[in-house]
């Protein structure tokens, strides 16, 4: 029944959802490409519950059902859309469950069971801020499959002395195994947006600093990267009693920066602050 209905572009006339700039909304508009972002998910787990942010028209939200989804929640703000996934939701024999949510402020353990696994074209305008959310509650998540924009994919899988490295590389990477699956084209989208975008996927390490040490890992890059271009022997002196022989107790270089530093080089300097803290 899926393949019966109207193509994308059909449905955003019949129910005159032009993309909100307010919103961030830019629609994919091609089934195909849509489902081979749905199946960089796969497999589909029954121990899971699959999740959908801003599907707006519905297109990914096809793409998803159609590789497989036994149940599908669609988180969908804008209340234009919610007539139009209605007849997306019949068509799936009720497969997809739609609830008219802000991604910003729902807890998704209140409307369902983790693991969560989450795609999604999200709004530029808000990716990063949901992505930090995800990251803080990894406990909960099984899988990302997340559209960004092209710049922000890079700063997630980015190496140390990179350009895009930084601490939003950091975090994501402390706690989440991610690459780049794929980009796409702003001719894939109404309207087309004036960037590349690209797809990532992330998947939970399979341990990760919890608690006090992620508090401090937190901690510990903000004064690192408040000024990238200093050395850590400067920028660490708020948190250190004496920066320039911690770093050298851990094996790293007294004129190293921010940029330098591995994920792990973080976590043992985090470490170490816990382990003055508690002196």
């Amino acid at each position: 029944m899926l393949l019966n209905l109207p193509t994308i572009s059909e449905t955003i006339a019949e129910f005159g959802l032009g993309a909100k700039k307010s919103l961030g909304q830019n629609f994919i508009l091609e089934l195909n490409l849509t489902q081979k972002i749905a199946r960089q998910g796969l497999p589909y787990s029954e121990k899971e519950t699959l999740i959908e942010i801003g599907p707006g028209p519905g297109a990914l939200t096809r793409g998803i059902l159609l590789n497989g989804a036994k149940k599908l929640i669609a988180l969908e703000k804008d209340e234009r859309c919610l007539e139009a996934l209605t007849v997306l939701r019949e068509a799936s024999e009720n497969r997809l469950q739609v609830i008219e949510a802000d991604a910003m402020t729902i807890d998704l353990k209140g409307i369902a069971k983790a693991p969560f696994k989450i795609i999604a074209n999200l709004p530029y305008n808000i990716s990063t801020q949901l992505l930090l959310t995800w990251i803080e509650g990894v406990q909960d998540m099984s899988g990302l499959v997340l559209m960004f924009q092209k710049e922000v994919a890079l700063r997630l899988v980015a190496t140390p002395r990179s350009k895009a490295y930084g601490r939003l590389s950091i975090l994501t990477q402390l706690r989440y195994k991610a690459h780049i699956a794929f980009e796409v084209p702003p001719t894939a989208f109404r309207p087309a947006p004036k960037v590349t975008s690209a797809i990532v996927v992330l998947k939970p390490q399979a341990s990760y600093p919890e608690n006090d040490l992620w508090n401090a890992v937190k901690r510990v890059t903000r004064q690192a990267f408040a000024q990238r271009r200093k050395m850590l022997r400067k920028t660490l002196q708020p948190l250190f009693a004496d920066p320039k022989a911690r770093l050298q107790g851990l094996g790293l270089s007294e004129t190293a920066r921010a940029e330098e530093l591995t994920p792990q080089d973080f976590v043992a300097l985090s470490q170490a602050y816990l382990g003055e803290q508690n002196d």
